[in-house]
């Protein structure tokens, strides 16, 4: 279909991959919460070397939390988790043999691979059918989970094939709602910023982030519906198997 839209964009978390709802299968596996289970990981890989208090290790992990959250807000970057790891052991004055260092930040990388999230309901198939006539990509902060393992996280739903491109956060070097993750999309499609649009749950980062770089936005409310009232977005989509129709409609308008 010729248009002015040749390429669209996705949210990963919300949009394609429903955040969180692994927590239901880690806790029917009676495994701790992804939460706890990072705390855990560096207190017991820093215990192992020397004693130390679990809720003194929780704490600092909880400080570290939330300057990667100033940063991210703020200056739009996302430290990888191996940056959080380091402020949190600074805070608490201690620090890791490398391979002990790597081995807690490998299972935080993991965490959401293993014990995998679902996948939207109807995602396969719009992407199936949006990808017969656009070019499609992922622009998605890493907030944990590195884009490499993302990618993994995609293929374990089959969604990976549909995709030409990815913009992760963390390989980008920033977050949304900045420009260069637009222009990374851009450049890996071969379209230009102004030629696609964004699909996403959050209407800063994923509707007017986009709109003030001259694309569309559609907002995806089936699993978070906070900004529906308040969203400058072109389209509302409450369901996927809509989603081709509106796109195609943008296209044409």
């Amino acid at each position: 279909m010729s248009g002015t839209i040749k390429a669209v964009t996705f949210d990963l978390w919300d949009t394609i991959i429903h955040d969180d709802s692994d927590e239901a299968k880690r806790k029917a596996q009676g495994l701790r919460s992804k939460k706890a289970e990072r705390r855990h990981l560096l207190w017991e890989a820093l215990r192992e070397a020397e004693p130390i208090e679990a809720d003194r290790v929780a704490l600092a992990y909880d400080v570290a939390d939330a300057a990667f959250n100033k940063v991210w807000h703020d200056q739009f970057i996302t430290w990888t988790i191996a940056e959080r790891l380091r402020v949190a052991l600074e805070g608490l004055g201690r620090e890791l043999a490398d391979d002990a260092f790597a081995r807690v930040v490998k299972a935080h990388e993991a965490m959401e691979v293993d014990v995998p999230p679902d996948a939207v309901d109807g995602i396969a198939g719009a992407l199936a059918e949006l990808a017969t006539r656009y070019k499609l990509c992922v622009v998605s902060d890493s907030i944990v989970t590195p884009g490499a393992r993302l990618r993994d996280l995609l293929e374990v739903h089959g969604l990976k094939r549909y995709f030409t491109g990815f913009a992760f956060s963390d390989e980008v070097g920033h977050s949304k709602p900045h420009r260069a993750m637009f222009e990374a999309a851009a450049g890996q499609l071969g379209v230009e910023i102004e030629e696609m649009v964004h699909i996403g749950d959050r209407d800063h980062n994923d509707v007017k982030g986009p709109q003030a770089l001259g694309m569309k936005a559609v907002l995806f409310i089936a699993t978070r519906a906070q900004d529906k009232d308040t969203t400058s977005a072109d389209a509302i989509c409450a369901r996927h198997a809509d989603l081709p129709a509106i796109i195609d409609r943008l296209s044409a308008a």
